[in-house]
């Protein structure tokens, strides 16, 4: 008997109903509601290096459908050393993209994508958001890669990344090679082993909020609120994405997205207060960690401990130093799903599919 495991969060089998129940136990009524003879196994724990291993041994096909880089990279090195096929799917606002990875018949999720993005340079799906229908769209081409894998008929995504804009309503693929020095694939393995996947990618956990341990510079939404009722010159600065601050901004904010912000330091005035802002607390805290001495004077620091903010969002208070001091950054990068292919071991195509 042919097993597949799918790994995934479980977004689209939920109905209003399900609401406040595991989305495992949820999911599965509704498949076997639809097909009673198939067999669904269940593992409500996170996936981590320590059952891995186990959980997935039993299965042939692994669909990978998580949201997280610790995650892929944990279940694409179990791919690689069980040599079994990871079907691939990820989701960013109104793109998605889709491939097959299977060493040694193509490469593996580290030949696209040899390392995770620095953390908080991608935002989650919490923070960018994502079209409701791309799930079950890229679901379904994963199904469908599935089935011919079964079958063994037709051509895979193996060695093929699929790119889908709903925007545009276009497909794009790219060639991806397989790459000779991958550290898990390659001629000459590194990677033998499982490894720990939160250090890897800079991380602790799926959308990491702000640290618990505050700096002495956070202040909280009540706290601001008072400050500028009373007519405090404060520099509000917000370092979340264009899209986000269309949404929703506070007033006499300047939007400074967090990539950008070692290039327009000089639009800061130093000789304010200023009170940088996003939606969690990672960016606003990184943006006080620029370098040198994270990117702020300890002298210049405010003296006041302020709370840690809740669910409603996270404000930092800091002055920035001297401006020449921030050394050189990349910056105008676009929201994307992992890595643009164009910064990949990709070869383009010169013809979009459909």
């Amino acid at each position: 008997m042919l097993l597949i495991s799918v790994i995934c969060k479980g977004r689209f089998c939920t109905a209003h109903p399900d609401v406040g129940r595991p989305k495992l136990q949820s999911a599965k009524e509704r498949l076997q509601a639809i097909n009673p003879d198939i067999q669904i196994d269940t593992y409500e724990t996170r996936l981590t290096s320590e059952n891995a291993m186990a959980i997935c041994e039993p299965y042939d096909i692994i669909i990978d459908g998580t949201d997280n880089f610790p995650t892929r990279y944990l279940v694409n090195d179990v791919c690689v050393l069980q040599k079994k096929p990871n079907v691939y799917g990820s989701i960013f606002r109104f793109d998605g993209q889709a491939s097959v990875f299977f060493p040694p018949h193509g490469p593996c999720y580290r030949c696209l994508y040899p390392e995770p993005p620095p953390p908080g340079e991608v935002p989650s799906c919490a923070e960018g958001g994502v079209l409701g229908i791309l799930p079950g769209l890229i679901g379904c081409i994963q199904a469908t890669e599935a089935i011919k894998l079964i079958l063994n008929k037709g051509s895979s995504l193996i060695g093929r990344l699929l790119l889908y804009d709903a925007l545009e309503m276009t497909f794009q693929e790219f060639r991806v090679r397989r790459n000779p020095k991958c550290p898990i694939c390659g001629d000459q393995p590194t990677i033998t082993q499982l490894i720990d996947y939160e250090q890897f990618c800079g991380i602790r956990g799926e959308e990491a909020d702000a640290p618990a341990e505050s700096d002495g510079l956070e202040i909280t939404v009540e706290e601001l609120k008072r400050r500028l009722d009373r007519g405090d010159d404060l520099l509000i600065v917000d370092v979340r994405n264009p899209e986000e601050y269309d949404i929703c901004r506070l007033a006499n904010s300047k939007l400074i997205p967090l990539p950008q912000l070692p290039d327009r330091m000089h639009e800061l005035d130093s000789a304010r207060e200023m009170v940088i802002h996003c939606r969690s607390g990672m960016r606003s805290l990184k943006a006080t960690r620029f370098p040198p001495a994270g990117g702020f004077s300890e002298s210049q620091k405010p003296q006041r401990r302020h709370p840690r903010v809740g669910p409603a969002g996270s404000i930092r208070v800091c002055r920035p130093i001297n401006t020449s001091l921030i050394g050189n950054r990349r910056d105008g990068q676009k929201n994307r799903l992992d890595v643009p292919p164009q910064r990949l071991n990709v070869m383009p195509k010169s013809s979009r599919v459909s």
